[in-house]
């Protein structure tokens, strides 16, 4: 019976709420171990899955932050805070790695005006600036339209 309402408490509480089940499911999944034996107790799925909600962290970053609260017990705010996991959304600062990559590729430029799939490969660089920090959905945004003014 307790191991229905872990489960329970997994389905129903914080996490549903924010991210869609199978993200978040595969992270209990970790090691094989049955949901009812995670370490990462729902509240603490449910503060990761807010943090990435409120745009505090991306996916990737809550999968780091994740890994150290299941290994670790540690509160995932916490973990944010003083690893220095918080995502950028200052666009100014975003603006500027694009520009400097914009500056510093203009082959790559003239190539992803021809063919607009590759400015994936300038988002790839802002993300390796910031070393994968910034707001995958903000630097998107702004490398597309520094290339449109190009």
């Amino acid at each position: 019976m307790e191991g229905a309402f872990i489960r329970q408490s997994f389905y129903l509480d914080p996490p549903k709420k924010n991210a869609p089940e199978s993200e978040w499911n595969t992270w209990l999944k970790k090691d094989d171990k049955n949901i009812t034996d995670s370490p990462v107790s729902p509240a603490q799925l449910g503060a990761i899955v807010d943090l990435i909600a409120s745009d505090a962290i991306s996916g990737k970053i809550a999968k780091e932050v994740f890994e150290i609260t299941y290994t670790t017990g540690r509160d995932p705010a916490e973990i944010v805070e003083t690893e220095g996991l918080k995502q950028v959304t200052d666009t100014g600062a975003i603006e500027t790695a694009v520009d400097e990559i914009i500056a510093a590729n203009p082959d790559q430029v003239a190539k992803a005006q021809q063919n607009p799939k590759l400015a994936g490969w300038f988002v790839g660089q802002v993300m390796k600036a910031t070393g994968g920090k910034a707001n995958p959905k903000a630097v998107n945004e702004i490398v597309s339209r520094k290339l449109a003014q190009q």
